[in-house]
């Protein structure tokens, strides 16, 4: 299964609309969570403020315990990000090594991160923010291509409650 499910397309395409809405008005885009379950409807929104390590692993420790308060389906997670020229990508180590990291680099591309986490996997995509029309302040992102992804590890993934076997079989019934 590649394809993301409808259940969530319907719930994240909205916050991908609102986000384009935020950075071609100009403001700077804030990273949010939203953590949702199918069952009830509830989602919470979750302002993510994160300047150091600290306080990014404390941001994951919050969105776990609040997806198990909800027993949570999903977990949205959007974000500005910084990613890398496709020429570019194979040097991501050599970079970083010189530069410190990829924001810090001439090579930069500011860009739109998305995170999908579900019992069904986690989806991601990264848009490169591009100028829209003549302006040269305003600027845009297009369509975000999700990709699935498998075996998903690191501070903010694996943030889902894991759920009894009866749950998992009834969560497939998504498609």
């Amino acid at each position: 299964m590649n394809a993301m499910p409808a259940a969530y397309r319907k719930i994240v395409e909205p916050l991908i609309e609102t986000a384009r809405g935020i950075v071609e008005r100009g403001e700077s885009l804030s990273h949010m969570a939203f953590i949702g379950n199918l069952s009830t409807g509830e989602t919470q929104i979750v302002p993510m403020v994160m300047p150091t390590d600290e306080a990014k692993d404390e941001t994951a420790i919050l969105l776990r315990h609040l997806a198990h308060l909800l027993q949570a389906d999903f977990v949205f997670v959007i974000m500005d990000a910084w990613t890398l020229p496709r020429g570019k990508v194979d040097r991501y180590r050599e970079i970083i090594a010189e530069y410190g990291s990829i924001g810090a680099s001439p090579h930069r591309i500011d860009a739109v991160a998305f995170n999908l986490e579900t019992r069904h996997g986690m989806w991601s995509a990264q848009v490169p923010l591009t100028l829209k029309g003549a302006s040269k302040r305003r600027k845009t992102f297009g369509a975000p291509e999700f990709q699935l992804f498998d075996g998903v590890e690191g501070r903010f993934a694996n943030l889902l409650p894991v759920k009894e076997a009866d749950d998992q079989a009834a969560a497939g019934r998504l498609h």
